[in-house]
């Protein structure tokens, strides 16, 4: 980090990663610059937390400036940003030292790397993996989000304690990436459709990049991968390391059991046959639903790769709550459950969140009314899998009109009479969900401020 102390450093894009790179290079004494294409009048949340920084940094809104990126020593930018943005092709065509905010981070990592890939359930199978390596006594930092960038890692008081770096990695941080050598990788999935968002010029080019890691793989690493969605791809097949799978399937019916090592589901239990043979057990599993139950076979797989003891890996299968937000287990109060789920802000998650709950569901749905959403068209699939709905917010009338006398509904004025209706009508065996199926801004700043109230009024019964 002293190779950046009392350099010139240009931090392009104002987010939760630019306020990250800010402490960062607050940290060490580096004088800060930041640009931010967007007019200052979009960002005055952000200028105003800015001016609350000492020293505050200079700043350039609306446009990126040719000589604040030639006057600077070091140049970073956030993963929204493009890597062949002109400016930043400037800069580097002038020796300059330009970075993304992942490739700083992997700069200053000393430690062994796991990256978690793939379109879908990143964050859970990072999380989980985190959470069994606690488990058995190691320390391992979790990160490579927006919400805990790579390069908090470095902040860390005694970043050289720690055993793992636990990292989620996207397409778009592999770009213009060198040097990325992980211990081991996971592969989830890879989407069947390709959404283009202005950092790749094709389909093909997303998955070079998404597949670009496989290569940086040595006889050493470790390659975990879901053989349910991915056991046809060549990449996987003829990746020169050590590939383990995982599939929510068993072997044994599959007749796959004595040429593939990995990890399966089988007569109720989690078989691994990883270095020596382990079962788990899942019957107390905090987490629900089956894109929950294949990431954590991706993390036991994982961490018996890693020599992880069967007893932590069988901790976290009972303990680990989930994702705060996304189906995040609360509590049990008088054997009921609560679950807050405030991220499902579109009612296709919300169908989704009640279809991985088996047991009776008490639903707190509601929140900021967007007219163009048919509540109509959901209604037959909540009346089947819902006991008790409690609505609440600007679109509950709306919601239980399409309702009309089909269910039994309950509409409450404020967020914390829904919580107590709820566990007033809950029986011992209910699920008390809270996913809105709509936005938190008629009540909250956001679907955070929203779950974190939930969570604090249902400690509170």
């Amino acid at each position: 980090m002293e190779r950046f102390r009392g350099k010139k450093v240009l931090i392009v894009g104002i987010g939760r990663t630019g306020f990250s790179l800010i402490r960062f290079f607050n940290m060490i004494e580096a004088n800060i610059r930041v640009t931010d294409i967007k007019p200052i009048f979009d960002l005055n949340k952000s200028v105003k937390k800015l001016k609350r920084i000492e020293p505050v940094p200079a700043m350039t809104f609306g446009e990126h400036r040719d000589e604040d990126f030639l006057e600077a020593d070091v140049i970073v930018y956030s993963s929204e940003v493009k890597p062949d943005l002109p400016q930043l092709e400037l800069a580097r065509a002038q020796g300059k030292e330009v970075y993304s905010e992942f490739a700083l981070g992997n700069l200053l990592c000393r430690k062994p790397i796991i990256a978690v890939c793939g379109s879908f359930g990143r964050t859970t199978v990072a999380n989980m993996i985190g959470f069994m390596l606690k488990q058995d006594g190691k320390k391992a930092f979790v990160g490579g989000t927006s919400e805990s960038p790579f390069i908090e890692y470095a902040m860390q008081g005694k970043s050289e304690e720690f055993d793992y770096v636990v990292v989620e990695v996207s397409a778009r941080q592999m770009l213009k990436l060198e040097n990325f050598h992980p211990k081991l990788v996971v592969f989830t999935n890879i989407k069947d459709h390709y959404v283009n968002d202005g950092h790749f010029t094709s389909e093909g080019e997303y998955i070079e990049h998404k597949l670009k890691i496989i290569k940086s793989l040595s006889t050493d690493d470790y390659l975990i991968v879901n053989f349910d969605t991915l056991a046809s791809n060549v990449f996987f097949r003829n990746a020169s390391c050590q590939t383990y799978w995982y599939s929510r399937r068993s072997y044994v019916t599959l007749g796959v059991m004595n040429e593939v090592q990995g990890t399966h589901f089988h007569n109720r239990r989690i078989h691994s046959n990883i270095h020596c043979h382990s079962e788990f057990i899942v019957s107390k599993m905090r987490i629900i639903g089956v894109e929950n139950r294949e990431n954590m076979l991706a993390s036991v797989t994982a961490c018996k790769a890693l020599g992880v003891s069967d007893a932590a890996i069988q901790l976290c299968i009972e303990k680990f709550p989930g994702i705060p937000h996304r189906l995040e287990f609360v509590m049990e109060k008088n054997g009921v459950l609560f679950y807050n789920d405030s991220k499902a802000e579109q009612m296709d998650d919300l169908m989704k969140s009640i279809d991985a709950v088996k047991q009776p569901i008490v639903l707190i749905a509601g929140g900021k009314d967007d007219e163009e959403t048919d509540y109509g068209k959901y209604i037959d699939d909540i009346i089947d899998r819902v006991r008790v709905l409690v609505l609440v917010g600007e679109s509950k009338e709306r919601m239980n009109r399409s309702i009309e006398e089909e269910a039994q509904a309950f509409l409450v004025g404020s967020f914390e009479e829904s919580v107590l209706i709820a566990y007033q009508k809950s029986r011992t065996g209910d699920v008390i969900l809270l996913s809105p199926g709509n936005g938190s801004t008629d009540f909250f700043r956001d679907y955070e401020e929203r779950g974190n109230y939930f969570k604090k009024l249902v400690y509170q019964l």
